[in-house]
């Protein structure tokens, strides 16, 4: 009786596509609650040569701009975020669904890391689409200076179709996947091992401690990160360089070690991981509760 108890809570935890797109836009919010004024000084850094290091980020921005220059570019990736990373989690679910029928498993059956990494990976490929515009808008309004040229997101956009179409919306796009792809695989497998790790025998992920949780979040970030850092950096100059800078992201990597060394593709690192744990942390811990309401409602 136990038994057939477990497996009804077991298979009303399974989350759907729906689930997954509305706990992941959830969980992109609080992300970017967290984690918004340590990217700012990531993306600087990433962009120009005139700070020294983070801390210096931090200290002219404060002086130039007050605390609101922390948030410079934030209403972009807020209102980008929720459906972003409601299609990111929406495509690990398909993701996950796709792994186990490639493997002739049953829906309920717990996919082992290589299934979750392939999820992981496919999730980054829906999400580019949205990804790479928002993250254009987003350097584009962090990178300015005191006398910017864009007032807004909207205005960005609006700027960008006017110089280039669409095409210039999307600039960045084979970086953003290069960065993206890899990184996810590591984002979302570290949660997962790290929550099995935390997670007591018999216990099912619905009834995860939420202490559990921000830890996990905060590792997968953090592995993300580790990856992910040199491909950001020729993200960010791509999408912030004048028109006819670069041709690709290989002439971007060819002209930045050439001209600043192999040192140059990790600008930012520190801020990144600074950021990395707590954004992180909020986002997952954001998604299960919202999850867990989900579950509870139908």
């Amino acid at each position: 009786m136990s038994t057939d108890k477990n497996k009804k809570e077991e298979k009303k935890a399974q989350p759907s596509g729906l689930k997954s797109f509305l706990s992941g836009g959830f969980g992109g919010i609080a992300l970017v609650a967290a984690g918004h004024p340590l990217d700012l000084i990531k993306v600087r850094l990433q962009t120009s040569n005139e700070y020294s290091g983070a801390m210096d980020v931090f200290k002219k921005t404060l002086a130039r701009d007050g605390v609101k220059g922390l948030y410079r570019g934030m209403a972009s990736p807020l209102i980008g975020i929720t459906p972003v990373f409601a299609v990111c989690f929406w495509g690990y679910d398909v993701g996950q669904r796709i792994a186990k029928w490639g493997m002739g498993m049953d829906a309920n059956e717990k996919l082992g890391l290589g299934g979750i990494m392939f999820a992981g990976g496919f999730s980054a490929l829906p999400t580019t689409a949205l990804m790479t515009p928002m993250e254009r808008v987003k350097v584009i309004l962090q990178t300015q200076g005191p006398n910017p040229k864009y007032k807004g997101p909207f205005n960005v956009v609006s700027g960008l179709y006017k110089e280039g179409g669409l095409k210039s919306l999307y600039k960045g796009t084979v970086a953003t996947l290069l960065r993206d792809v890899p990184g996810s695989v590591a984002y979302f497998g570290a949660y997962e091992l790290t929550k099995k790790a935390l997670t007591p025998s018999g216990s099912t992920p619905d009834q995860l401690n939420p202490l559990a949780v921000l830890f996990a979040g905060g590792m997968a970030g953090v592995a993300n990160w580790v990856i992910a850092i040199p491909p950001d950096v020729l993200k960010s100059r791509l999408q912030t360089a004048p028109e006819g800078t670069y041709s690709g992201v290989l002439d971007c990597l060819q002209k930045t070690v050439r001209s600043e060394g192999v040192g140059a593709l990790f600008k930012g690192v520190g801020p990144a991981m600074l950021r990395a744990f707590p954004a992180n942390a909020a986002c997952f811990l954001g998604v299960e509760v919202a999850l867990k309401v989900l579950n509870r409602l139908w």
